[in-house]
C-alpha cells in the first residue's frame, strides 16, 4: 500500500496564485470579448536586454561546437558568473565577507526558499512575517514542520509576526523562541523596506538565540531611497547567521529563462540534538549535487551579461521603467482615496480597500466591474486582510488604463 506524504493534505485550498488563475478564467470563459488587464502575479513584461540576449545567442553557439560544448556543469554554477555576482553584488557595494565559493547558482529563489528547508530538522520554529510570500508557510508545511491550520488561518508550529500599518508593515521580534526566521525586503507582498537599525535588531537577535535568518532580496534592485540595505550581509553579525536569497527573474527578466541564487556563508552554523554546531553551507553543496544538476550554461553566460556595463545600463532602464509604472499606480490611487504603501523601493502597491471590504470581495468587485486583476491581500495570510496588491510589472499602457478604470471604480 503506497503511503502519501500525510503533510500535503495541511494545506489550504489551492496555492493562491492558481486560484487567481481560476476566478480570471471563469470570468473571461463567461465574457470571452472582455479586455482583462492583468496586474496581480508578479510577472516580468519586458524583454531580455540587447546585451542579455547577445550573451544567450553566444551560450547557445557554443553548444554547437565539438570544441565548446558544454555537458553537466558544476552544481554550484560555472565560477564565472559566481565570480561576478561576488565581485559586482558584494564586493562593489562594501561588502567583503562574501566570496564567489559562498554564492550557489539556482533556477529561482522561489525553487530555493522552500528546498532550504530540507537541511533543517523538523523540530525548528519558524517565524514568517504576516502578510507573507506563500511559498514560505506552504513549504515549510510540506516539510513536517508545522500542525494543521487554525480558526485564525495560522498553522499550528509557525509563529506569524503582523505586519500593518502601526508597526508600518516591519515586525517585532517574536516573544517566543524561534529557529528559521523568512524575512522578505523590499518586502512582497507590501512593497515596503527595512532601515539597517531594523535589520540589525533581527541579526542581534539571532546571534544571541542561535536562530539563523531566511532572507529573500529579490526586490533588492528596485531600491531608490539611500539608506536602505540591499543585502542583509551589510548588517554587521550577519555573515554569521543569514542565508541570502536573490535572483534574475525581476531584475533583468529571467522569469521565463531561471537563473537565481543563495547564499550561504562559510561562517553560518546550525545544531545537532547534541549541541554540536555544523556549518550549513557543505549541507546544501551536498543537497544541490544530489538533487540538482545545475542551470544551463546558455542562461548562466545571458545572466553574467547582467554585470557587463552595456548590461548593468540596461537592467537599471527596465527596472526604472517598472518603477515608473509603480509611480503612475500610487498617483492614481491616491487620487482615488486609496491609502497606499510600497511603490518606491519596490515593484509592488499595497492598497487599502475601501469601506472594509474583503480582499477578495475587492478583487471581484475590481476584476468584474474594471476587469482589471490584482491580488487579494488576505490570499498572503491573515494581517493581508482588508488589503490587496497591484504589481507594477506591466505595459505602461495597461497601467495608465487600468488605473483610470479602477479610479472610476463606484
Amino acid at each position: 500500500m503506497a503511503l502519501i506524504n500525510e503533510n500535503y493534505l495541511k494545506l489550504q485550498a489551492g496555492y493562491l496564485f492558481p486560484e487567481i488563475g481560476r476566478r480570471v478564467k471563469e470570468f473571461t470563459d463567461a465574457n470571452p470579448d472582455t479586455k482583462v488587464i492583468k496586474m496581480g502575479i508578479g510577472d516580468v513584461t519586458q524583454p531580455l536586454a540587447p546585451s542579455i540576449v547577445k550573451a544567450f545567442h553566444e551560450g547557445v553557439e557554443e553548444m554547437a561546437s565539438a570544441e565548446s560544448f558544454k555537458g553537466y556543469g558544476p552544481e554550484q554554477g560555472y565560477s564565472f558568473l559566481r565570480e561576478a555576482i561576488a565581485e559586482n553584488d558584494y564586493k562593489a557595494n562594501g561588502v567583503n565577507s562574501i566570496k564567489a565559493d559562498d554564492i550557489f547558482i539556482s533556477d529561482g529563489s522561489k525553487c530555493d526558499t522552500g528546498n532550504i528547508q530540507e537541511i533543517f530538522g523538523n523540530d525548528n520554529v519558524i517565524a514568517v512575517t504576516d502578510p507573507v510570500y506563500p511559498v514560505y508557510v506552504d513549504t515549510t508545511v510540506m516539510s513536517g514542520k508545522t500542525g494543521n491550520i487554525n480558526d485564525v488561518g495560522h498553522y499550528n508550529g509557525i509563529v506569524y509576526m503582523p505586519c500593518n500599518e502601526k508597526n508600518n508593515f516591519v515586525p517585532a521580534l517574536p516573544h517566543d523562541k524561534v529557529d528559521l526566521i523568512f524575512l522578505c525586503y523590499p518586502n512582497n507582498p507590501t512593497g515596503t523596506v527595512a532601515t539597517k537599525e531594523e535589520l540589525k535588531k533581527w541579526v542581534d537577535y539571532a546571534l544571541d538565540n542561535k536562530c539563523i535568518i531566511l532572507y529573500d532580496a529579490a526586490y533588492q534592485a528596485f531600491i531608490t531611497e539611500n539608506g536602505i540595505p540591499r543585502s542583509i550581509y551589510e548588517i554587521e553579525g550577519a555573515e554569521k547567521c543569514a542565508i541570502e536569497f536573490r535572483s534574475f527573474s525581476k531584475t533583468a527578466g529571467f522569469t521565463g529563462t531561471r537563473c537565481a541564487f543563495t547564499v550561504i556563508p562559510e561562517t553560518v552554523v546550525a545544531y545537532d540534538n547534541k549541541g554540536k554546531a555544523h556549518k550549513v553551507k557543505p549541507l546544501w553543496n551536498r543537497r544541490q549535487s544530489t538533487k540538482f544538476n545545475g542551470v544551463s550554461y546558455p542562461v548562466q553566460k545571458a545572466a553574467a551579461a547582467t554585470y557587463t556595463t552595456e548590461g548593468k545600463k540596461e537592467v537599471a532602464d527596465t527596472i526604472s521603467y517598472y518603477l515608473e509604472n509603480a509611480s503612475i499606480m500610487r498617483e492614481s490611487l491616491e487620487d482615488a482615496g486609496y491609502k497606499v504603501y510600497g511603490g518606491v523601493n519596490a515593484p509592488y502597491v499595497w492598497v487599502k480597500t475601501k469601506n472594509n471590504m474583503s480582499s477578495w470581495d475587492f478583487f471581484d468587485k475590481v476584476l468584474k466591474e474594471t476587469n482589471v486583476v490584482g491580488t487579494p491581500g488576505s490570499g498572503f495570510g491573515p494581517s493581508g486582510e482588508g488589503y490587496f496588491r497591484f504589481s507594477a510589472f506591466a505595459d505602461r499602457d495597461h497601467v495608465i488604463e487600468a488605473m483610470t478604470r479602477v479610479k472610476n471604480l463606484s
